[in-house]
């Protein structure tokens, strides 16, 4: 069966065109000229993805994702901005209301192809994602407490996909909940008067970000940068909160997540104010191959920008180039690029110890 497309958008040529290159890819098209005409076409026709431009008479692109976000039909339709405007607070706007993708005008067919077949793509895997996500939050609960609840958080709510780059939250943005990251990479970064940063944290799959500040108050304690393509869910804050009342079991769980991560930074705290710049390296390396990898073994592989583990050290990036270039000397590690490869993880361990 052919994927249905609505494309929302005023221009006529842009929309002509776009319309002519997807039903040449073999999609079938619906059009509409404005969002109030797109927004019954989507509630009508349930589309499997909708192509909606942001500025347009009648109803904008913000007010259409918003009414199509109330609707449980047309909720979880993947939503895609087609704008002229750049500017990051546009975007951040969109991502935090729920679109999943910006394609940015003018774009050229193999753009507006590649897109659409990457979110086609994720939306495939997303049953995969609530399925990860929903065993993940089962080790919240002992002997199925709470767990129709947990489910419900899961199925309510739409995993999204999140650029490299990207923030997801900046230092003392109001707390909107709890993100579970399904995959990819997410950076803590703290940053000081003069606009350097510290990387305090570094998740992967099945980590959660924003524990401590939706424990201690009501601002995100610091800021959540995406290291590389990612995916999160995120948990609300007022049905967390109920969670949490609830079912004591979950508290306890998040407390252990809360007390792993402090007991993580006072030892970075210790490496940075005594250990030397080798034992530092060492660390983080050792660190960062069990994060990556199932096993810290002679395979581990780390994929990492000098300037993070600058930043994750305390060290200049020079001092950072330095060290690993003697480590390779040294037969401990291979570098490529950003890719590090730990060849002798005992060797790291000892110097670590």
């Amino acid at each position: 069966m052919k994927k249905k497309i609505l494309i929302i958008e005023d221009n006529e040529d842009i929309r002509e065109s776009s319309i002519e290159i997807l039903e040449l890819a073999g999609y079938d098209v619906l059009q509409a000229e404005n969002g109030k005409i797109g927004v019954e076409i989507a509630q009508q026709q349930l589309p499997d993805m909708i192509l909606c431009d942001i500025m347009m008479p009648e109803l904008d692109g913000y007010g259409v994702l918003y009414l199509l976000s109330k609707n449980q039909q047309t909720a979880n339709i993947p939503f895609i901005f087609l704008t002229a405007k750049a500017e990051r607070t546009d975007m951040r706007k969109g991502m935090e209301m729920g679109a999943d993708d910006y394609l940015t005008k003018p774009f050229d067919d193999m753009e507006l192809l590649n897109t659409i077949e990457s979110r086609f793509q994720k939306k495939e895997k997303q049953e995969a994602f609530y399925s990860k996500s929903f065993e993940g939050l089962k080790l919240l609960a002992n002997q199925n407490q709470g767990m129709e609840e947990l489910q419900k958080i899961i199925s309510d709510r739409k995993v999204k996909q999140v650029r490299k780059k990207q923030i997801i939250y900046y230092e003392g943005d109001v707390i909107s909940g709890i993100y579970l990251i399904l995959s990819g990479r997410v950076k803590a970064i703290k940053l000081n008067e003069d606009g350097r940063e510290l990387v305090t944290g570094m998740y992967g799959p099945d980590d959660y970000l924003g524990i401590q500040a939706m424990l201690s108050g009501e601002h995100y304690n610091e800021t959540a940068e995406a290291v590389e393509d990612t995916t999160i869910c995120l948990l609300p804050k007022d049905t967390v909160k109920q969670l949490l009342d609830n079912y004591t079991d979950i508290g306890q769980k998040f407390i252990k997540v809360l007390s792993s991560n402090l007991i993580e930074k006072e030892e970075q705290l210790l490496q940075l104010a005594y250990h030397s710049v080798r034992k530092r390296m060492a660390e983080i390396l050792v660190r960062l191959s069990k994060q990556q990898n199932s096993l810290g073994d002679a395979e581990s592989q780390i994929k990492i920008s000098r300037e993070d583990l600058a930043s994750m050290a305390g060290m200049a990036t020079e001092t950072v180039s330095r060290t690993l270039s003697d480590f390779k000397d040294e037969g401990i590690i291979e570098k490529k690029g950003s890719v590090i490869q730990i060849l002798a993880m005992n060797k790291l361990l000892k110097m670590k110890n």
